[in-house]
């Protein structure tokens, strides 16, 4: 049993190398609702009569597995553990990876846009900038309860409009980032903040079309 998550390609591709592995996608997970390109996790799901999977509280018009913190998908040996990471928007999951053949703890962080190598994510594409902020602070405190080893694998790196200081390191660690993030590290909250309202980068463009889309809110264009 496999899950995919925040799958950008053409679904062919996925199910491809999950008939390669000998693999059935059980789950196809986006860790929030995109603003910067479309989701093929929908169709992705429905190719491999998977179960599509957002946060509980994504507005969506179209029927997908609601799923909380707290809450796990079980793929056998692998278990994801879902982590509520608001702040980049809010119904931004992460998902910490357990593999139960390596080890009783958990391995991995898959954490989306929100924390990322050498800075954290935009606050603004969902809600005001503020509001974005002060969820995501509560998030850090949160995300620093992990323990060092723990892998940081985020959803995008040097190039994306997500973030600001991002590096073109595809992964860290928590410990890493613990000591070289500046805004990993600002532990006052007002901080925090002014630090997250400050630089904030050029929006994709249609960024509000795109998330539309993804919500099943409007149509794709098929110009």
């Amino acid at each position: 049993m496999a899950a995919v998550c925040d799958p950008v390609d053409d679904p062919q591709t996925y199910l491809h190398l999950a008939k390669e592995s000998c693999l059935n996608i059980r789950y196809v997970i986006d860790t929030h609702v995109h603003a910067d390109h479309i989701s093929t996790g929908r169709k992705l799901a429905a190719l491999a009569q998977g179960k599509y999977v957002l946060h509980v509280n994504a507005k969506a018009t179209y029927d997908f597995l609601g799923v909380n913190g707290g809450d796990v998908l079980d793929l056998g040996n692998v278990q994801i553990h879902v982590l509520h990471t608001p702040g980049h928007t809010p119904e931004h999951i992460s998902l910490l990876v357990t593999d139960k053949t390596r080890g009783p703890e958990p391995w991995f962080l898959l954490s989306g846009h929100t924390l990322m190598v050498g800075d954290l994510g935009r606050t603004e594409l969902a809600s005001r900038a503020e509001d974005g902020a002060r969820a995501l602070y509560e998030t850090t405190q949160k995300l620093k309860t992990l323990a060092d080893h723990i892998e940081v694998l985020p959803g995008a790196f040097s190039g994306s409009v997500c973030g600001r200081s991002l590096s073109g390191k595809p992964m860290s660690t928590i410990g890493f980032e613990r000591r070289f993030n500046k805004a990993f590290q600002i532990e006052d909250k007002d901080e925090f903040v002014q630090c997250m309202l400050q630089d904030i980068p050029t929006p994709p463009p249609d960024a509000t079309a795109i998330r539309a889309i993804n919500l099943g809110l409007q149509e794709r264009s098929r110009a």
